[in-house]
């Protein structure tokens, strides 16, 4: 069986879209999905596909979210082994010991018109995107003048043209730690 995690966009956030983690882990199964987990309760979903037209079983997902959500799910896949290649590729390897930043992940829903030039800019959230690998998008971001750190998915939707969902980088981390396989596994 084939790893994947789902992101879901704008959920939890602000009292808007609130959906209890046990309500989306029963929505996955419903779609066919297989050890469901989520991490934290901004839509992290890890799950298992039982089947390898994983096309298929995405749109299933997508069915089943819309009749939880009464709209149009925001949500982006990876499977896992896209994401441990993220993590091993160490995109902000240069940039970790710098204080006072967020990193972070934008997770592009598909692929852009064209691809941008590195590094793009917004002076007024402080964030910098720092490069691109796949349809991930790796961002800076630093505190703004009244002192919160800038928020990049607005400026990268905006930028590339395509919806997308932002997480920090040691979310990312985290589930790549959830779905190691414990020793002796």
């Amino acid at each position: 069986m084939n790893q994947h995690v789902a992101f879901l966009r704008a959920i939890n956030v602000g009292g808007r879209a609130v959906v209890k983690m046990t309500d989306l882990r029963e929505t996955f199964a419903a779609a066919g999905c297989r050890d469901v987990r989520t991490y934290i309760q901004s839509g992290n979903v890890i799950f298992e596909s039982p089947t390898e037209n994983t096309a298929a079983l995405f749109q299933k997902v997508r069915v089943q979210l819309r009749k939880l959500l009464g709209q149009e799910p925001g949500v982006v896949f990876r499977s896992v082994r896209e994401f441990e290649g993220m993590v091993r590729s160490a995109p902000f390897q240069s940039l970790e010991a710098e204080p006072g930043i967020k990193l972070c992940v934008v997770f592009l829903s598909q692929k852009p018109r064209s691809r941008p030039r590195f590094p793009l800019v917004s002076a007024p959230e402080a964030v910098e995107a720092v490069g691109m690998k796949n349809l991930d998008v790796f961002v800076v971001s630093r505190r703004k003048k009244n002192g919160f750190h800038g928020f990049p998915n607005g400026f990268i939707e905006k930028q590339l043209g395509v919806p997308a969902t932002t997480r920090n980088w040691s979310t990312v981390l985290k589930i790549v730690e959830l779905v190691r396989p414990e020793p002796g596994r």
